[in-house]
């Protein structure tokens, strides 16, 4: 949430690019965005080639205008920085600013992130940039937020950042010895001798694909330092920018489950939460709203703000088919409904040349208002002019968690094994959607969160058991919580080093079991199991595991292991910690997490036929249910609790029925 007190409601705009077009032309982009009731305009996002000609020179005759422009039109300013794309001349006159790909190759000029995040360049020139800003622009009191680059990402493999991993390493580990020790460098004899000794792992050292590495250890902690040193980027121009206006909150746009960047690490340095939603249309809603409430978790539960998405049609897929007739709307809404203050768009206006003359936009190369997708936006501008300030700030108010954790990512996609179609996020995603179609609210937290908040904690594939985590979840577990992990967890600690006695390692008591080994089934290869009366499929992992003194609730029933446990409950203390030994389908995960939530008391926040959507958030101003039809057909929804419409002002009686038609969205304020 961007907290001040000049937002009075939900955000409406996005991604403005005035400086594409003719002046002439401004003034009727004002009448089309205010007819639309775009209220928030984000500014100067690639305008470095502007702004800067040359090493002396600024130039903010054009950007002076636009900010004008938008002031006097009653617009308020989400204020970028411009650094996502630095100027052809700082490529010519300074090359260590480019950056060199994974395959060893040294890029020129061209796209965009394509700066070392380690070049001494970059970081006096984008510092220097933000700090002019800060200082030209402090007294606009419309300015809400500052938008620091844009969309961070990639990675860097060139000399400058060779010579910083060294550094990174050596304030890491402290000695060489160290070092070689937590990469376990007497295999194959890898020993290094001095720091200098160790290079940048990719395509011409230690990998031989991207994610497929010899030495782990040293990979995952490229991984580590890429992201602290684009982080540490960002952070060079929030302090400069800070030091100038410290009442203007500052952000960037984050990406989702944006595998390259640890997005949990970065909250930590942003005032608030904002990204960009870029769904396909075949997306299964869920994957999105798991996306929501992943970047949700990012700052334990507050509101974040939805940056960007396309108003109809995105322009890098293989088929870039338009969204249908309210799923804009719908979209923009689910957004809201798991955590979002703002609703915002790329692009105000379609540029007419380059990569993204086709992507969506407010007004359209037609130029004129008379577009079905104007009507749509406006129209819902309208509704979010309605809503007003009701629901800023609302909290949602989860008993379920799930852990996601970056590095656990990272190092179970660069593990040896066990299956190449092993995926970490599609696991989270199994019981994510499980919890969803049923309703039931969920956080999804990092390892360093509080866990004691929650009745029930599921860690899918916890390959990596960082130092006190293992505690943590002990605790969690004895004083009466339920956790939920599955195959292929606890195996490693920080540094992927195997935890050798059994797997799951640091878990095993805490669990009950013992994991002996594990068997990678191919696609069209599977086992099953009978849970609850119920033959399940036994799919990707089988563990070949041994009771502890954890309870077998169901078993294998084909290969050479029929009959060894396939799920288990141990009863820990207060609490009870299951161990799934396999993956499954859709309809094992729902009724699995059904049981344990309704054992543990959590309740769906509604009944609903399927593929319509329930979320909770609750603020000052009370409580409010949002209500989301994703499907293609109508649907009839009792209402359990009484409560006021706030779209359309009808006021349902407790018990009776709103019929949501297709794509359609109800927002109901409980008394």
């Amino acid at each position: 949430m961007i907290e001040s007190n000049k937002v009075k409601k939900i955000l409406y705009g996005g991604d403005y690019n005035p400086e594409q077009w003719p002046e002439d032309t401004w003034e009727e982009d004002m009448r089309l965005l205010k007819l639309a009731h775009i209220d928030v305009v984000t500014l100067n996002v690639f305008s470095w080639a502007a702004l800067q000609p040359d090493e002396e020179t600024y130039c903010f005759d054009k950007l002076d205008k636009i900010m004008e422009l938008v002031t006097r039109h009653g617009m308020k300013i989400c204020l970028a920085t411009s650094t996502g794309a630095h100027p052809a001349w700082m490529a010519r006159k300074h090359p260590d600013i480019l950056r060199t790909e994974f395959n060893g190759m040294k890029r020129k000029f061209g796209s965009r992130h394509n700066s070392c995040p380690n070049s001494p360049t970059y970081h006096k020139y984008a510092v220097a940039l933000a700090t002019k800003l800060a200082e030209r622009y402090k007294s606009y009191d419309n300015i809400v937020a500052w938008h620091i680059s844009n969309e961070f990402g990639g990675e860097c493999y060139c000399e400058n950042c060779e010579k910083a991993f060294r550094k990174w390493l050596q304030k890491k580990y402290k000695t060489i010895d160290a070092v070689n020790a937590a990469w376990d460098t007497a295999f194959w004899g890898h020993t290094f001798y001095d720091f200098d000794d160790i290079v940048v792992p990719n395509m011409l050292s230690e990998h031989f694909t991207e994610n497929h590495t010899t030495f782990q250890g040293i990979s995952l902690d490229y991984r580590r330092f890429n992201s602290e040193s684009i982080l540490n980027c960002y952070r060079m121009e929030y302090d400069a920018i800070h030091a100038i206006t410290p009442d203007i909150p500052i952000t960037t746009n984050l990406m989702g489950n944006y595998q390259s960047l640890d997005y949990q690490m970065w909250a930590k340095y942003m005032d608030f939460i904002s990204w960009d939603n870029y769904p396909t249309n075949e997306a299964p809603y869920e994957e999105t709203a798991m996306k929501h409430d992943l970047m949700r978790g990012l700052k334990q539960g507050k509101p974040f703000a939805l940056m960007e998405q396309t108003p109809s049609v995105t322009n890098w897929l293989p088929y870039n088919a338009l969204k249908r007739p309210g799923v804009m709307r719908l979209w923009s809404y689910q957004a809201v409904a798991h955590g979002a203050d703002t609703v915002m768009f790329f692009q105000m206006k379609r540029s007419i040349g380059a990569c993204e003359k086709y992507h969506g936009a407010v007004i359209d190369h037609a130029g004129h208002e008379n577009t079905r997708v104007f009507r749509e936006i406006t129209e819902l501008g309208a509704e979010l002019d309605k809503i007003g300030a009701l629901t800023l700030g609302g909290r949602t108010d989860s008993k379920v968690a799930i852990v996601f954790d970056w590095d656990n990512w990272w190092a179970t996609d660069y593990s040896a094994g066990p299956s190449v179609n092993l995926h970490y996020c599609d696991e989270i995603l199994n019981y994510y959607k499980a919890l969803n179609d049923q309703n039931i609210s969920v956080d999804l937290i990092s390892v360093e969160d509080d866990l004691s908040v929650y009745s029930l904690v599921i860690a899918p594939v916890l390959y990596m058991v960082k130092p006190g985590y293992d505690e943590k979840i002990r605790t969690f577990v004895n004083e009466g919580g339920n956790f939920v992990t599955t195959f292929f967890s606890g195996y490693v600690d920080d540094h992927d080093l195997v935890t050798v006695g059994g797997y799951p390692g640091k878990l095993r008591d805490i669990l009950g079991i013992w994991v002996e080994e594990e068997d990678a089934l191919p696609e069209d290869t599977e086992n099953s199991f009978t849970y609850d009366g119920i033959t399940y499929p036994a799919t990707l992992i089988c563990d070949l595991l041994h009771t502890e003194g954890a309870e077998v609730l169901c078993g294998y029933e084909k290969d050479f292991y029929a009959g060894m446990p396939a799920i288990t409950c141990n009863t820990f203390g207060r609490g009870k910690a299951y161990y799934v030994a396999t993956r499954s389908n859709a309809e094992f995960y729902r009724t699995f997490t059904g049981q344990i939530c309704q054992e543990a008391g959590i309740m769906p926040v509604m009944d609903t036929p399927e593929s319509v959507e329930v979320t909770r958030r609750i603020n000052g101003n009370g409580t409010f249910l949002f209500i989301l039809n994703h499907d293609t057909q109508s649907h009839d929804i009792t209402l359990p609790l009484g409560g006021k419409d706030i779209l359309t002002d009808i006021l349902y009686q407790p018990g009776k029925n709103i019929t949501l038609s297709a794509k359609n969205v109800a927002i109901i304020h409980l008394p």
